[in-house]
């Protein structure tokens, strides 16, 4: 027995976390569609535009039955729209049937002005109008819609009222009129099973009238007007029943279906909101009572309004309690927060600190090795400028030696034979400006291998409109030799001179010039020693 109770315990547990799952999958639907309830307008409105072209084309014709049509098409598309509109329509539609002496258009047009009436509040006028018609003027499509728009207008003013001395009279008129009307249409039609529902509902036979609303929107294809009707009914009935989550879900179901078919004049939203609000759920009930009231005052709905405005104060109030409680709670968690801040940031104080000393240290060494790092490429940097120009210069000077050896043994020579002619024409042989552009393009060859880059990276100290050119065959130039010796460390301008065989004026104006094209004219000098090697 105890396992049983154990096991029976955790399935209903089960079958409330399903309900509720449920329940909440259905309310995210209805969430998505009250976000695109403007499509669900703009859609109203296209078919409203379309309905008033083809009235304006039957007002230029004499078809008064065409015309009558018209008016009932765009009467029905405003009747769960907008009270105002609707009734004009209904009102041009009963005017066009006594111009043309039709009583039977007529009564049709008083039961569609009967049912407007009704969703606007004004249930004396709606009883007056549909006690108005003659019911030997009325055809075998109206009839049921006559005795059933009347029980309505009875149960509606019951619903209104809520007096106990009239209630019950109004509910068994409106039975009375509803068995009427059954007897109108087969038990095989869908009319039949609406006004079944109805009946039950109202003699409040619970369980017979879930059947019957279960049957009606099951066996027929039903238009998304009566598809609301039908699922805010069953959510009725299954208050009555105590299923509270059958309760929402068919009220969700029938706020989805007025918002597809954007009808204004509903019950289904406000009853939501109230459901939620007995629930907990205070910041959707909120929500949803205050579009319910945007629907009843978009269709006028007196009745409506004043239903909506006796609920809506209660759930604001709550969900105002609600805020302040979750404000106070929210008070006390701030100030928990402030405290383990405060805390948090002596130590994040302490961190940073000792962070700071630790960062001032690291730099420190960073910048050292960062020196030592310069020191040793500039060492590097040295040691292969030396070793380069050291074989250079010793070849060079080898070859002069071999060259001056050469001439003098020739000289000597030639003199001892007492041929001084040909001493003259053995030291022209020897061309000094020949010596000296050797000298040169071996310095090159050698400043090139060591700075490959250097004249394009020269280059880039001027505009792109100035570039420095090479004649045919050079590797550096005057001006380039300058800055070549310059970057090797050669910086006195007379070394500079004596080696390029200028003067030192002529050294000064290459410079000066040369600066003054920069694009670096203050730092020139630091650019060309910032030159990598390779």
């Amino acid at each position: 027995m105890k396992d049983f109770t154990i096991s029976f315990f955790i399935l209903l547990c089960l079958s409330s976390s399903l309900f509720a799952q449920k329940n909440d999958s259905i309310l995210a639907v209805l969430d998505r569609e009250l976000q695109h309830q403007n499509t669900y307008l703009l859609e109203k409105y296209d078919r409203i535009h379309k309905l008033q072209a083809t009235l304006e084309r039957k007002r230029l014709t004499s078809d008064k039955k065409a015309l009558y049509i018209s008016y009932i098409n765009l009467f029905n598309e405003y009747k769960s729209f907008k009270y105002d509109s609707a009734y004009y329509y209904v009102e041009q539609a009963k005017r066009t049937a006594l111009s043309i002496n039709d009583s039977t258009l007529l009564a049709s047009a008083k039961i569609h002005e009967g049912f407007v009436l009704i969703s606007a509040g004004l249930f004396k006028e709606a009883i007056d109008t549909l006690g108005s018609i003659k019911k030997n003027t009325l055809l075998d499509q109206d009839v049921f819609d006559y005795y059933f728009t009347r029980a309505r207008s009875y149960f509606d003013i019951a619903n209104y009222n809520q007096d106990q001395r009239f209630l019950i009279d109004y509910i068994r008129k409106g039975n009375k009129l509803l068995t009427t009307a059954m007897a109108q249409v087969s038990p095989d039609t869908s009319e039949y099973w609406a006004a079944k529902g109805l009946l039950l509902l109202k003699q409040q036979d619970w369980e017979g009238a879930k059947d019957a609303y279960l049957y009606w929107i099951t066996s027929f294809d039903l238009p998304a007007d009566q598809y609301g009707v039908a699922t805010s009914s069953l959510s009725y009935v299954y208050t009555f029943l105590g299923n509270q989550d059958k309760t929402v879900e068919y009220l969700a179901k029938a706020a989805i279906s007025d918002i597809r078919n954007a009808t204004k004049e509903n019950i289904a939203l406000r009853n939501l909101a109230n459901e939620l609000y007995q629930m907990g759920e205070l910041e959707s009930a909120n929500t949803y009572v205050h579009l319910a009231m945007d629907d009843a005052t978009f269709y006028n709905a007196r009745h409506r309004k004043v239903e909506i405005s006796s609920i809506l104060p209660i759930i604001e109030s709550a969900q105002l309690y609600n805020v302040e409680q979750k404000n106070d709670a929210l008070e006390k968690t701030v100030i928990l927060l402030a405290i383990l801040a405060i805390i948090v940031l002596i130590f994040v104080g302490i961190i940073f600190k000792q962070l700071k000393e630790k960062n001032a240290a690291r730099k420190a060494l960073n910048e050292y090795n960062l020196r030592l790092e310069e020191v040793n490429l500039s060492l590097l940097e040295a040691d292969a400028i030396k070793q380069d120009y050291i074989t250079y210069f010793l070849k060079a000077t080898s070859d002069l030696i071999n060259k001056i050896g050469t001439i003098q043994k020739s000289t000597i020579h030639k003199i001892k034979t007492k041929n001084p002619e040909e001493v003259l024409n053995v030291l022209k042989k020897y061309s000094v400006k020949s010596e000296r552009s050797e000298l040169f393009h071996r310095f090159d060859m050698v400043f090139i291998k060591l700075f490959p880059s250097f004249t394009k990276s020269y280059n880039k100290l001027f505009p792109i409109d100035e570039p420095r050119t090479l004649k045919k065959g050079e590797l550096l130039n005057t001006e380039l030799r300058i800055f070549a010796l310059y970057r090797l460390g050669i910086q006195d301008s007379q070394q500079v001179a004596d080696f390029l065989d200028i003067s030192v004026a002529t050294v000064y104006t290459y410079k000066t010039r040369v600066k003054s094209k920069s694009l670096y004219k203050d730092i020139f000098e630091e650019k060309i020693m910032d030159i990598k090697r390779l």
